[in-house]
């Protein structure tokens, strides 16, 4: 049965998902007819949760539901499915939620670093930006931003020169997001990175996978936007991060787009959980080339994680004047002597900031299409 929730200071219910995981009594199922919000074709076939929430709870004579609400998928068995559907604001729809901006200057590739003494690795390059990763900023272990950033810039920290831009790449490990989630408001984290006055910002993004419930991927999918929409009203230009798993997920995006009244700065995806050969070719690519060849024409796509040249190849092909590339893997490799070439990786004896210059010039090279490894000539 639905149950329903109070919307906060409106007093009208909204819907969430129905107990059991029923899809015929969902307020999100596309073929109920009593659907509310109709955005769901059904339950996940590779679901792990499904009926786990049946099991009795470990200890005996503990609470009902108590293991249920100490786990950390969201499905419509939970007990306390009000608290998160109050969290996301009560809807699954993405209406409403704004991220308006213009994306800065950038290189076509910019290059990912840890924080540590970047004037010594750009001092050959001077490159035109540099990016840094969440853990880098808000601590794992604390979930509190660290000591050593109180009272800087993000160019300050990471010793940029004035034209430089600094861009914060959102991604982290699910627990580091989850953290930036649930303490956010209390710890003006959206304020605080606009403090920073970070030139772009690619959000926090919340994970989607296909062993999980359909609605915790469908409160991730809002989750993202909400991240976005929250930080651009703090005045950061701030890029919303997309996943999907089904075309429908897709066809959401487009018409959140299209009925947004200024589009964002871009669309952002972090591809490094597209692993192997499989996952790239049969849910990466097609859902990149429908976002090709449907997105509006002029709005650029920021992308991470990826670091192969017949990806890289792929990619630019897909979204030619408009792709824009962020990797750690020039300094990845650098950090353990490699470098990488036409032919592929090569472990070398050399000076760090000799390799990771090298290794920016070939992603430079392979963004803008001036070089061909030769294995994909």
């Amino acid at each position: 049965m639905t149950v329903p929730l109070p919307m906060p200071g409106v007093g009208k219910p909204v819907p969430a998902p129905a107990s059991g995981c029923d899809c015929n009594n969902c307020p999100f199922f596309m073929d109920n007819p009593r659907a509310v919000e109709p955005v769901c074709s059904g339950c996940t076939s590779s679901c792990e949760y499904c009926g786990c929430a049946r099991a009795e709870d470990p200890l005996p004579g503990s609470e009902p539901g108590l293991a249920c609400t100490r786990c950390p998928i969201r499905c419509g068995t939970r007990p306390d499915r009000e608290a998160w559907m109050k969290d996301i604001g009560g809807t699954m729809h993405f209406t409403g939620l704004r991220a308006p901006g213009t994306l800065p200057d950038l290189p076509l590739f910019t290059p990912q670093v840890d924080g540590h003494d970047v004037p010594t690795l750009d001092a050959q390059l001077r490159w035109p930006a540099y990016a840094l990763g969440l853990r880098r900023v808000i601590s794992p272990r604390t979930h509190k931003l660290f000591p050593r950033w109180e009272g800087q810039t993000a160019h300050q920290f990471l010793n940029l020169r004035p034209e430089q831009k600094a861009i914060l790449s959102g991604y982290a490990e699910d627990p580091l997001v989850e953290a930036y989630w649930t303490r956010r408001k209390a710890d003006g984290f959206a304020e605080m990175l606009a403090a920073q006055k970070w030139d772009l910002v690619l959000t926090p993004n919340a994970s989607m996978y296909f062993n999980q419930p359909r609605a915790e991927n469908l409160i991730n999918m809002r989750r993202n936007l909400m991240l976005a929409a929250e930080l651009s009203a703090a005045g950061v230009t701030a890029v919303p991060n997309i996943y999907w798993l089904r075309l429908e997920d897709l066809d959401r995006y487009l018409d959140w787009l299209d009925e947004t009244p200024a589009l964002p700065p871009a669309l952002a995806m972090n591809l490094q959980t597209f692993r192997t050969q499989a996952d790239w070719e049969e849910m990466a690519v097609p859902g990149l080339t429908y976002l090709a060849a449907t997105l509006p024409p002029d709005l650029p796509m920021v992308l991470t994680g990826a670091s192969r040249a017949d990806r890289i190849a792929t990619l630019k092909a897909l979204f030619p004047g408009r792709l824009y590339l962020i990797s750690q893997n020039p300094l990845q490799y650098a950090r353990h002597g490699a470098v990488m070439t036409e032919e592929g990786r090569v472990d070398t004896h050399a000076r760090t900031e000799d390799l990771f210059t090298a290794n920016v010039r070939f992603y430079a090279g392979l963004a803008d299409g001036t070089i061909t490894p030769r294995n994909e000539a």
